[in-house]
């Protein structure tokens, strides 16, 4: 089982957003998805609290802040949402069973300086070089400055940059009822698609560790 956590110590990145649009990409993918949440907010079960009966399941799973059980028996892959903040012992936990390490970034000053810091934190790490780890970016508008220097930016990481995802009201929209891009008329969703096609590739290639520079 391939177990994806979607971790930034910094607030409002976008994780619960990433992790609910993850889980709905592998469930359209025929697998058995579970999706924990160690936030105190519980964005994402909440998300799953509203989710229609009728579209792919995408079984919760009971996790505490402080302790990662086993998902759900018979899950092929596992998602977990993590709180802002995150380090310590309950960095530690998720660490423990990650297999994918996904961070979502935005193009602003504060979440790269975060973030940066974060990525230091991982690669201090014991399982730093046991996971794949990769970066997406969140909110991105296309054609800006802050771009360019996101790009810049992420340049500088040695970690790759899977996608860019824009900055749109479509994943508002979706979560509010419960769904992802998955659950849609792609026709709808058209661009939004397209974007998240190689984070998508990249989730479900071969697990293979990549050591941290």
């Amino acid at each position: 089982m391939s177990v994806i956590v979607v971790a930034n110590p910094k607030g409002g990145v976008g994780k619960s957003t990433l992790a609910t649009q993850i889980s709905g990409y592998l469930a359209s993918q025929g697998r058995v998805v579970t999706l924990g949440d160690l936030d105190r907010q519980q964005s994402s079960r909440q998300w799953l609290d509203i989710r229609p009966a009728h579209l792919r399941r995408i079984l919760p799973w009971e996790i505490s802040r402080d302790e990662i059980a086993k998902p759900a028996k018979g899950a092929t892959d596992a998602v977990v949402d993590t709180p802002a903040g995150l380090h310590g012992n309950r960095l530690d936990a998720a660490l423990k069973v990650a297999d994918v390490v996904v961070v979502p970034l935005q193009p602003s000053l504060f979440d790269m300086q975060a973030t940066y810091a974060f990525l230091q934190e991982l690669r201090e790490h014991k399982r730093a070089g046991k996971v794949r780890m990769g970066l997406v970016g969140m909110r991105v508008k296309e054609h800006t400055i802050a771009l360019e220097r996101f790009q810049e930016f992420v340049g500088t990481l040695g970690i790759p940059l899977i996608t860019t995802l824009r900055d749109t009201q479509n994943y508002v929209h979706l979560a509010a009822h419960g769904l992802t891009l998955f659950d849609v008329a792609p026709g709808k969703v058209e661009r939004d698609l397209a974007q998240f096609e190689p984070l998508g590739r990249w989730l479900t290639q071969p697990a293979k560790a990549v050591p941290l520079e």
